[in-house]
């Protein structure tokens, strides 16, 4: 029998008794600090600190990241947490599969990870805009971050069954566009809204941008792209646009325009070598054994006192509570909070949402397509095609072949992990062609809807209303948190924010009570 190391120990203490006892052991190995505060020291402080200390006790349910992130916040400040997890291991939808994890589903669907070494797959969150206070965890978790290409020009856009490159059709919408509104302008059309100045500063804007010539017409562009490249002899421009009309029917509009939104404006950012990089600091700074996983809850009981938490063969007491886990699953479990808290509870519908990683032996879309990050729009059920915005000019790597919503991920969701596989890369084949079936080593799917515990990528509201603003109340002594209180609703960032606000909440409360 060969000897045991300490990484076989490791993996069979988590792989028995989930995240908290692996991260105890490893503690007692001294391989992971076992206390609130670490040696770390961010380049500045962070942007948020609960003043004052208490000693009050407070279970979290869910070890997701708004659970971690509430844990955290409040061990800074002196309280005594305790989380429990359903789950065999904390992060929640913020999961990053690797070769060795094995993913299971409701209903008994499981897939061992064969990815190689190094490889890894978001299968929840994957990017995280400048402006979130995601980033500021980062910096003072110490997690190291790099650019996730959101918008790249060289990928391509797919619709009604015609596959441009996406720079092509944001020339040609734009162009046609432009043409439309300065000859509009110039006809003098717009007089009535325009001083002459204004009309003169307008096409010269219009020129540039849609790229127009001397008659302001849009006759294409270099912007559009070459067959090959301009070089020594001036390259091959891609053949002309066509018609306004068929540049229209094309309906490119949604594809071009996705990163104009506030929350996917370039540039966009990703932690260096996976997304639970940021659940894995926030578990080491928590501590290790306040995590018990395998703990699904069958009743919360608010006291005078305190809150009272049972689950089969247990029970724990605490001063407070955060309920950090989803809706529709807290809506569930037995509790004496209210028929109206009840009612608000079940309100949010969750949304199924799924992903597929396709590992290939050859990054194909680097060497022929000279795509490096970014993302392909699609009419199709596949929605997205993702390529990696790390590990540029390796062996390997993972495509997101997949990225899709609702109904076409409960399509999806409906099928075995093979015949996913099967679909998307029939799908992908429609933009890239034979290479996309070819060279491929492994892949491995999530339908978050059929994730035990979970059971949706994320919650819709019907509208925001009395129900939402009274969960971002407590009930007693029990507090709510998660991306489902904030209008951040699907980003790690939302879950943060909802964290720090009940903990702000109860942290003000616990300092004035006797």
């Amino acid at each position: 029998m060969g000897e045991l190391t300490r990484r076989g120990l490791l993996v069979g203490i988590g792989a028995a008794g989930g995240a908290g006892a692996m991260y105890a052991a490893m503690g007692a190995l001294g391989l992971a600090p076992a206390e609130q505060e670490r040696s770390f020291t961010p380049p500045q402080a962070g942007d948020f600190t609960l003043r004052g200390r208490s000693s009050a006790s407070v279970v979290i349910l869910g070890a997701g990241v708004a659970g971690l992130t509430a844990a955290y916040e409040l061990g800074k400040a002196g309280y005594d947490c305790t989380i429990l997890e359903a789950r065999p291991k904390a992060g929640g939808r913020s999961l990053t599969l690797r070769g060795g994890d094995r993913l299971t589903e409701a209903g008994g669907q499981a897939q061992d990870v064969r990815f190689g070494e190094g490889a890894y797959f978001n299968a929840g969150p994957g990017r995280i805009a400048p402006w979130m206070v995601t980033m500021d965890y980062c910096r003072e978790l110490g997690v190291p971050i790099e650019t996730f290409v959101n918008n790249n020009a060289a990928a391509y856009v797919h619709t009604n069954g015609v596959t441009v490159r996406a720079r092509t059709a944001r020339a040609d919408l734009y162009g046609y566009i432009s043409e439309l509104l300065a000859k509009a302008t110039d006809a003098g059309r717009l007089d009535r809204r325009l001083t002459a100045e204004d009309r003169e500063r307008l096409l010269e804007f219009l020129r540039r941008f849609g790229d127009l010539g001397p008659k302001l017409d849009y006759d294409g562009s270099p912007r559009r792209g070459f067959l090959e490249s301009p070089d020594i002899d001036g390259g091959v421009p891609i053949e002309g646009p066509g018609s306004l009309r068929q540049v229209l029917a094309a309906g490119t509009g949604r594809a071009i325009t996705n990163d104009f939104g506030y929350d996917q404006a370039t540039p966009m950012f990703q932690p260096v070598g996976g997304m639970d990089a940021i659940v894995t600091a926030l578990l080491d700074r928590v501590g290790a054994g306040r995590v018990r996983t395998g703990i699904k809850v069958t009743k919360i009981t608010s006291l005078a006192d305190g809150v009272e938490v049972e689950w089969a063969g247990g029970r724990l007491k605490a001063d407070y509570c955060v309920a950090a886990l989803p809706p529709h699953i807290l809506a569930k479990i037995p509790h004496n909070l209210g028929a109206q808290v009840g009612a608000a509870l079940a309100r949010p519908v969750p949304v199924a949402a799924g992903k597929i990683g396709l590992e290939y032996g050859r990054r194909w879309w680097e060497l022929e397509d000279r795509i490096y990050g970014g993302v392909t729009e699609t009419d199709l059920d596949i929605t997205h095609i993702w390529y990696p915005s790390h590990g540029y000019h390796g062996k390997t790597g993972i495509v997101v072949g997949y990225y899709a919503t609702e109904e076409h991920a409960e399509l999806y969701g409906a099928l075995t992990p093979e015949d996913r596989r099967r679909r998307a890369l029939t799908q992908g084949k429609k933009i890239h062609g034979d290479k996309y079936r070819n060279d491929l080593l492994s892949s491995v799917s999530i339908a978050w809807e059929r994730q035990e515990h979970i059971m949706g990528g994320w919650v819709r509201w019907p509208s925001i209303d009395s129900s939402f603003t009274l969960l971002q109340r407590p009930a007693g002594r029990v507090y709510f948190a998660g991306d489902w209180l904030t209008h951040l609703i699907a980003w790690q960032a939302g879950a943060m924010e909802s964290a720090r606000s009940a903990v702000t909440q109860l942290h003000q409360r616990a300092l004035q009570s006797p």
